[in-house]
């Protein structure tokens, strides 16, 4: 079974300058939850509970949102404010939370493998919490997780998205098992969309088996001279499986200020309201 989660959360967030100079964009909220607690969440839900981060400096606010504060709790015990904190209590009663350093920043692909020493020698998800994922009944970790005890290979997450979008994203191709399942034989880090090899898209879901260490050590600086999880995860492809899923659910860009307020005004109307 897959127990562990990692998130890389060592990036500056400059998309959302002067907001993310002195607080993590990971912290930012979406209504009355930072955009990380949600991310942990749905890994949650899905069964994981070894939480490890990849943190860097200035994300200390993230080490302290997964912990106690006994002065705020002891001010609001007994009072209708001590049930806003149920939702974070519950998470750090059954959650273990790790963290570990990328001294400099290289790329995805180097992120996750700075997790190796939270990690281990397991199969673990990967959530970049920028994209928040909303699915209608399981989310997508726990319907890639059902996945994974099916295939027992690497699967990431994929949605199409507009042809002349495919710049921003890792993009695949692949052969199609069913519906919404591909193996995937090619995979390029954000092509022009002249040379993409389809309009299905990575998104911010992974789950990987622990294999990809190795193969992530002995791949090159591809696009922007950083270690790309996509040619780590193109190789594994060659030599063995991975498998595109395309999920079930909804998923918003919170790394961008339009995906912010979308997923913000979606949150408003589909949970707030509904309190």
């Amino acid at each position: 079974m897959i127990k562990k989660c990692l998130f890389p959360v060592a990036g500056y967030g400059t998309r959302f300058l002067p907001a993310t100079k002195a607080m993590p964009k990971e912290i930012l909220p979406i209504l009355d939850k930072p955009l990380v607690q949600y991310g942990v969440e749905e890994a949650f839900a899905a069964g994981l509970t070894d939480i490890g981060f990849v943190t860097g400096r200035g994300k200390r606010a993230i080490e302290d949102h997964f912990d106690t504060s006994y002065e705020l709790e002891h001010q609001i015990a007994g009072t209708g404010k001590e049930k806003m904190l149920e939702g974070i209590r519950e998470l750090i009663e059954h959650c273990t939370f790790s963290y570990t350093r990328q001294v400099k920043m290289s790329g995805l692909g180097d992120a996750i493998l700075a997790g190796r020493t939270v990690i281990g020698d397991e199969p673990f998800a990967v959530v970049l919490a920028d994209d928040l994922c909303m699915g209608p009944d399981d989310g997508v970790l726990a319907q890639m997780v059902k996945l994974f005890k099916q295939f027992r290979c690497s699967i990431v997450a994929i949605e199409e998205v507009p042809q002349d979008e495919t710049n921003k994203y890792g993009v695949i191709s692949g052969e199609e098992l069913s519906e919404n399942l591909f193996r995937v034989t090619d995979m390029v880090e954000k092509p022009d969309p002249e040379d993409a090899p389809s309009n299905l898209a990575i998104i911010g879901r992974y789950i990987l088996t622990p294999d990809i260490f190795d193969i992530i050590e002995q791949t090159p600086p591809g696009k922007n001279g950083e270690v790309q999880i996509t040619d780590a995860l193109l190789q594994q492809a060659k030599d063995g499986c991975v498998i595109a899923y395309k999920f079930k659910g909804r998923r918003f860009d919170c790394g961008s200020v339009q995906g912010f307020v979308e997923a913000t005004n979606y949150c408003y109307e589909n949970i707030y309201l509904k309190k």
